[in-house]
């Protein structure tokens, strides 16, 4: 059964990954009651997933860096829910929020799809932290079993300690797949190549932003040499293309890129697996604060992120966001932009008065617009080129849940006029499955109109919610 919530708080933060983490505890430390509100059943995100307990892992932090840091969070979380400072409802997954005079109040359905039941939750502030998700472009043969998302692949290492397969391509675009690829090499997959669209070459225009980001290049260096030890080729501006096989995966094929992300012709070359793990970098989740009426804006990888302030408040009063939410950066900025939020909410609740943090406010300022450009120059060089719509056959699924081909969404566009994705939904379906387009969303309207892209997907409901939460949502008694 989920765990009980307050009735009310003086701060709600909706996301217990490394930034929410990093906001509630932070908060509670400054004096603030908080409830923390996730649909996992542990603290940690996608990012700081650990196997379940009944697997027996004696080292998880074998699959992680900065290990420590989480350890020391989830201390802080234990020790502010035994004062009862901190409320932390796992498997409640936020629907919608709304304003109810100075409070907000968020919705929120418990258990598998929502079914055990839905609660509310008022709160004065409101800080956003809910991640992001996978990028998925299509190609011929992606809906064929064993192929799998790169971050994926290492969900089920880190969560479940199981292997997508034995002998696995790692295929996309991002630093991401460096550390998916060493990760499944380390735990004794056979990872014949590293295949990424676009290079590394360009970080090299960037000298000062390199310069300013020292761990960030330390990284690349230490996952390059670990790539190297365990035999893995790099591949760069290429791409799979076609996937090979019957009931699942046999081989890809891999072509050379053009600088558009175009195949050349004739470079095609075929590479015996298993499985491929795939993906093209990550998309903040932005379903509930659209739904609050956030405004977004335009980020250097093609997708939306939202807008905010050196305070981390988005443009409604009340409501602040941290982590992937503002646009990809990694861990560190999250937990950084997290007690960012958290101090800048404190200060709110005591009339503008920071106490004894100005120090420590303007250090993380200072270090989150260090590594924000660093994040931006990472989203240019990954951001898929106009030319990756050249991969797709007619018959290619790019709406995976609702069955919806390039060709048919090509059709829409030419010759029925749709001019945006909206249009090319209602013409095809394309993005009404369960996903809601999470999935699709982004190739749809790279297909729909490249001047589209990067606009969000705006929706009443942040997650599916079954038709009787909604009807005792709308009673006028339970209002």
């Amino acid at each position: 059964m989920p765990l009980p919530v307050p009735e009310r708080a003086g701060l709600a933060v909706v996301g217990a990954g490394p930034a929410g983490l990093a906001a509630a505890v932070t908060a509670a430390d400054g004096g603030l009651d908080v409830v923390l509100i996730d649909a996992a059943d542990a603290p940690g995100g996608q990012f700081y997933r650990a196997p379940a307990p009944g697997l027996g892992a004696t080292r998880p932090e074998a699959l992680h860096h900065g290990w420590a840091a989480f350890t020391s969070l989830t201390a802080r979380l234990a020790r502010h829910r035994e004062s009862g400072r901190l409320c932390h409802a796992t498997g409640h997954q936020v629907w919608a929020a709304r304003r109810t005079g100075e409070d907000w109040t968020l919705h929120a359905v418990t258990g598998p799809d929502g079914r055990d039941g839905d609660v509310a939750v008022r709160a004065r502030r409101l800080v956003i932290a809910t991640g992001a998700h996978e990028r998925q472009l299509p190609f011929p043969g992606w809906t064929l079993p064993g192929v799998v998302g790169a971050a994926g692949a290492q969900a089920m290492l880190k969560s479940g300690l199981v292997l997508p397969g034995r002998r696995v391509v790692v295929a996309g675009s991002g630093p991401l797949l460096q550390a998916v690829a060493l990760s499944l090499a380390r735990a004794g997959a056979q990872v014949p190549a590293l295949v990424e669209a676009a290079g590394y070459g360009a970080y090299a225009r960037a000298p000062l932003v390199l310069a300013a980001n020292p761990d960030r290049l330390a990284e690349g260096v230490r996952h390059r040499a670990g790539l190297a030890r365990h035999g893995v080729r790099m591949l760069t501006h290429r791409a799979v293309t076609a996937v090979h096989g019957t009931e699942r995966v046999e081989g890809v094929t891999v072509s050379r890129l053009d600088r558009a992300w175009r195949p050349v012709p004739g470079t095609g070359r075929r590479i015996d697996c298993d499985t491929l793990a795939v993906g093209h970098g990550l998309v903040p989740q932005l379903d509930l604060a659209l739904g609050l009426g956030c405004a977004t804006r335009p980020g250097t990888d093609g997708s939306a992120a939202l807008e905010l302030d050196e305070e981390l408040r988005t443009t409604v009063p009340g409501v602040w966001a941290a982590g992937e939410t503002g646009g990809i950066g990694g861990v560190h900025l999250a937990l950084a932009e997290g007690e960012l939020a958290a101090l800048s909410v404190i200060a709110d609740a005591r009339d503008g008065r920071p106490g004894r943090s100005g120090a420590r406010v303007a250090a993380l300022r200072r270090g989150r617009r260090r590594m924000r450009r660093f994040a931006g120059l990472m989203g240019a060089v990954h951001r898929p080129g106009p030319g990756w719509t050249g991969w797709l056959a007619p018959d290619t699924e790019v709406c995976r849940c609702e069955e919806v081909t390039a060709g048919a969404v090509r059709t829409a566009v030419d010759e029925l006029g749709a001019g945006d994705s909206r249009t090319a939904k209602l013409l095809t379906r394309a993005g009404m499955g369960w996903c809601q387009g999470r999935t699709c969303g982004f190739a749809v309207r790279e297909l729909a109109g490249r001047a589209e892209a990067g606009a969000p997907d705006r929706r009443p409901l942040a997650c599916p919610v079954p038709l009787s939460t909604l009807a005792r949502a709308a009673r006028p008694e339970d209002e």
